[in-house]
């Protein structure tokens, strides 16, 4: 795609958009997918508190618009124009880029995600469309081009300055709040996609031919065993 950042080792810093972390080991810094990923349980949560029909909807047409594009019928977004959805597919992929572990944000549906819910969810467009003019303002005003035009190193820039709201001067509250929804909804769109779901190794919902119990040093540090048993109440009793 053009545009789109390329792809990133994991743990290393990305153009100065990724101080180190106080949770990360020393002299190592977060993956960017890391960073959000910790950023991400109250959107991905607030997407689960849907009516489970609309994440079903959701989630279907996303997986449609995925295997469309893969037989070689483009997406086509009902929302976002044209340069509206370049944009935020090279700002979703600098927020979640492809790595060893699995695919980029786009790589994941995320854009059809966001146009979907865009539509369904009308309240959420002036936010999102006046917060992309935000983004291309700024590109022009410093660069004299827009966003999607711009290098990698300058879109990093812009970023830089609305990423981290603690260091966000006042001049960037705009973008700093539209920064912080859009990251929230890349990450709602990501890890509830299939890629998603895989990149954070779930395997709930998966067949077990063989139950062996709990290992022995589960069983030891919650001080139980399975020689007190107690059958009646179906329950492990303490040693």
């Amino acid at each position: 795609m053009g545009g789109t950042p390329q792809k990133q080792e994991k743990g290393d810093p990305v153009d100065g958009m990724q101080p180190e972390h106080e949770d990360a080991p020393p002299g190592k810094e977060m993956s960017r997918r890391d960073a959000v990923q910790r950023l991400a349980a109250l959107p991905v949560a607030a997407f689960l508190s849907w009516p489970t029909a609309d994440q079903e909807k959701v989630r279907r047409f996303v997986d449609n618009a995925m295997r469309a594009a893969a037989e070689g019928t483009p997406f086509a977004p009902k929302f976002f124009t044209p340069a509206e959805f370049r944009t935020a597919r090279i700002l979703a992929d600098m927020i979640i880029p492809r790595d060893e572990r699995s695919g980029s944000a786009s790589d994941a549906g995320v854009l059809e995600f966001m146009d979907f819910t865009m539509i369904d969810r009308p309240n959420a467009q002036k936010w999102m469309r006046s917060g992309l003019a935000w983004i291309d303002a700024q590109s022009n005003t410093r660069f004299g081009k827009p966003f999607a035009d711009a290098t990698e190193s300058q879109r990093a820039a812009i970023l830089n300055d609305i990423a981290w709201p603690e260091r966000a001067t006042p001049a960037m509250t705009d973008g700093v709040s539209f920064f912080n929804r859009f990251r929230d909804m890349t990450a709602s769109g990501f890890w509830s996609s299939r890629v998603g779901v895989k990149d954070l190794k779930y395997e709930g919902n998966t067949f077990v031919p063989d139950w062996n119990g709990c290992p022995p040093a589960a069983l030891t540090k919650l001080g139980v065993t399975y020689a007190k048993f107690d059958r009646s109440k179906q329950r492990l009793t303490p040693d």
